[in-house]
């Protein structure tokens, strides 16, 4: 017997605790959740309340286990256009961003990039 979710694919562009453990959930109901982090530094839980040097901290795996990661400069063109792909290939595209502030459409100098 399948998992509820199973053949279902997400885009996670979440961060922090309230949206990875949503994506997470997903994942335990069988979806396949692709975590989309920032170039360079990833997903700012990698480092949070780490004990061990140079390993993702426990914090983040608690919150990420059972979902596979990419980085994605979505302000490069190239980046952009495996964005693009992703999002006719994912299901749902799951964001717990500012209001109206999606990180993955902020364009250079707009209040929402970084």
């Amino acid at each position: 017997m399948g998992k509820a979710l199973d053949g279902v694919r997400i885009l996670d562009f979440t961060h922090v605790q309230s949206g990875p453990t949503c994506t997470q959930l997903l994942a335990w109901f069988g979806a396949d959740v692709i975590k989309v982090e920032r170039p360079g530094t990833g997903d700012i839980t990698r480092e949070q309340l780490r004990d061990i040097p140079d390993v993702d901290s426990l914090y983040f795996t608690m919150l990420n286990h059972n979902k596979r990661s990419i980085t994605l400069d979505t302000k490069n063109p190239r980046g952009r256009a495996v964005l693009e792909r992703l999002v006719r290939h994912c299901d749902v595209l799951v964001e717990n961003f500012a209001p109206a502030c999606s990180s993955a459409w902020a364009s250079p100098g707009s209040a929402c990039s970084s």
